[in-house]
């Protein structure tokens, strides 16, 4: 399909940085968010349906986007949970035969604005240099001001909640009813992948609203507890950090995902911190410090645990590192059953360098019932 009526567009980053590059399709558009980018080569349906990315706009740094199309199985949640794409070429044909549709139309039925044609190396350097901040794009920028006011009002991630955004509203159940293993979900934003890895491993997942508290999730009488990734800052979830310190008070096998995993340092007393520009890609490189391997793993995450504080933490000892910047990315509690990483490994970004992790949950409980 060719549009020839496609309409100039822009990038309007808030500290008034313009990039020029025109909408996907023939539609005006305007839309809203803190601008990231991920370095991911492939995945990008996984990457637009992932909660983690929920009130982001979406920098993707490969030049082609759409080339392969969307595949229903392929995505991370119900609909898209960007709050816009940009990108340099858009393909509006697909070329895999195991596509149900093209991007274009995911995009459409997601009602996600989309532009192309952008200079996206020199805004991903651009990030890199000043770090992320809130962004609109938008195909009406005559009055620059008035847009400038719009983008001025939208709330800054530091300090934003988000996993009530995304979390389911009723508990639900993942997985075979008859499965060895019964494990607790406390879902600030869970990836699909998370509980398809669990059911392969024999186990069925009961998955819980954000802010369930620890003695309404023990009822099920779970084999062990997880907390999944999500978006926003960790700081604000009062109630997820609550539960977290009850089920290591109890001592329960405990596994944190990401923004599981901030939520369980600040569970121990641990900070965390909003990053320059964060991690978001498929090929980030972590050295298992209790193992001595090194991992290629998938990153989503723009805040992050402190490292000198867990360092320094009594009860609590670092297992995993990030190998570009020494960035906290794993720890496990000495006396409980808990630990928790930054990265995602249920993702498979070519490398399953990281599946390792829930088979050690699953021994932990297993040790839990011997």
């Amino acid at each position: 399909m060719k549009y020839q009526s496609r309409k100039k567009a822009i990038v309007l980053l808030e500290d008034g940085t313009i990039f020029h590059g025109k909408a996907v399709g023939d539609q005006d558009g305007k839309a809203f968010g803190e601008v990231c980018f991920n370095t991911g080569m492939t995945g990008y349906q996984e990457i637009f349906t992932d909660p983690s990315y929920f009130g982001q706009m979406m920098v993707t740094t490969n030049p082609h986007i759409g080339n392969y199309g969307a595949n229903e199985d392929e995505k991370e949640a119900e609909k898209a949970q960007i709050s816009g794409l940009i990108c340099k070429n858009f393909s509006y044909f697909e070329s895999r035969p195991a596509s149900d549709e093209t991007l274009k139309e995911f995009l459409d039925r997601s009602n996600l604005f989309a532009i192309s044609d952008v200079d996206t190396r020199a805004l991903v350097t651009y990030i890199r240099e000043n770090g992320a901040m809130n962004a609109v794009i938008a195909t009406d920028f005559e009055d620059l001001d008035a847009l400038k006011k719009e983008l001025s009002e939208v709330p800054d991630m530091n300090g934003l909640e988000l996993a009530s955004k995304v979390s389911t509203k009723e508990p639900y159940f993942f997985g075979s009813e008859t499965a060895t293993y019964r494990v607790a979900v406390l879902d600030v934003g869970v990836k699909k992948n998370i509980l398809r890895n669990l059911a392969k491993r024999d186990v069925y997942c009961k998955v819980f609203p954000y802010n369930t508290p620890f003695s309404e999730m023990k009822k099920w009488n779970p084999d062990g507890y997880l907390i999944s990734n999500g978006p926003g800052d960790p700081k604000p979830l009062k109630e997820a950090i609550q539960t977290a310190k009850d089920i290591i008070e109890a001592n329960e096998p405990l596994f944190g995902i990401c923004l599981g995993h901030q939520i369980i340092a600040l569970a121990n007393g641990i900070s965390t911190y909003k990053m320059h520009h964060g991690h978001r890609g498929i090929n980030h490189p972590v050295m298992n410090l209790i193992t001595g391997k090194g991992e290629i793993t998938s990153q989503n995450h723009g805040f992050t645990v402190s490292e000198d504080e867990c360092a320094a933490h009594p009860d609590v000892e670092i297992t995993h590192t990030h190998l570009n910047d020494n960035t906290l990315a794993g720890f496990k509690m000495k006396n409980k059953n808990c630990f928790s990483v930054q990265y995602h490994p249920e993702a498979s970004p070519g490398p399953n360098d990281s599946h390792y992790l829930f088979d050690e949950f699953i021994q932990n409980m297993t040790k839990e019932n011997a």
